[in-house]
């Protein structure tokens, strides 16, 4: 089961997939830009989806399925329209994400310094040897 819920945050118009699949959540997490129309919003969906990178999934407790009032139904779609924003849930497997997208970035940071510190070192060594060749 999927849901996009798309909302406004200051400066621009994000969107959220949300993705639930044998009691696991996973998310993703696009910024539109300005205000995008329906017919934008489906055309991103049908092109673009195969390409987005959702989250690790994150355990979440299901309700059990239980008959609901039809009326009561009602009022729970009408109070999940009027909720601008997306669910903790959603907001925690996006955090994940982030903070795992940031351990990635600074691993690769700290092997490329380590890799041109080597250079450095090995630019110097045959610095050395040249040196004392002209001897």
């Amino acid at each position: 089961m999927g849901k996009l819920t798309v909302y406004f945050d200051d400066p621009f118009w994000v969107g959220v997939f949300e993705c639930v699949e044998d009691g696991c959540l996973q998310t993703c997490r696009v910024v539109f830009g300005p205000e995008p129309k329906d017919y934008e919003v489906y055309e991103f969906v049908l092109k673009h989806y195969n390409e987005l990178k959702f989250s690790k999934p994150v355990k979440i407790r299901e309700k059990e399925n239980t008959r609901i009032n039809p009326k009561r139904l009602q009022r729970q779609i009408s109070k999940s329209l009027q909720n601008k924003g997306i669910s903790t849930k959603a907001q925690e497997a996006i955090r994940l994400q982030r903070e795992e997208n940031k351990l990635e970035r600074k691993k690769k940071s700290k092997d490329e310094k380590n890799e041109e510190k080597e250079m450095r070192f090995l630019k110097k060594q045959e610095k050395k040897k040249q040196k004392k060749k002209g001897r």
